[in-house]
């Protein structure tokens, strides 16, 4: 992975996107595992993101939400490419420790 010069790392875009939350959940993105990768190159960023079901009526407001807070961060001329994809299929599993504890869920 290249990087952008000037611009972000792949860690400081995560940690841009650990303050989008997920309205229904209350939880960040991050943390529930619905961000799927991260892929910085001097060209671009490309962010592949899931919701926790197809069904879910706030796929737009995560996503508007996301390049609301990553767009600030990235040098002019930089394409910033924000994905939601369905495959593979989002599972509690991926949650974080901090997500699962802050959920309640024990394991």
């Amino acid at each position: 992975m290249t990087g952008i010069p000037g611009g972000p790392s792949e860690d400081e875009v995560r940690e841009k996107l650990r303050t989008v939350n997920d309205p229904e959940v209350g939880v960040n993105i991050v943390d529930l595992g619905l961000v799927y990768g991260v892929e910085v190159t001097p060209e671009r960023v490309r962010i592949e993101l899931t919701m926790t079901s197809p069904a879910c009526p706030l796929g737009d407001l995560v996503i508007d939400e996301a390049r609301q807070v990553v767009a600030p961060i990235l040098p002019a001329g930089i394409d910033l490419n924000i994905e939601l994809v369905w495959d593979p299929p989002w599972s509690p599993e991926r949650m974080s420790d901090i997500a699962k504890q802050e959920l309640g869920w024990s394991g």
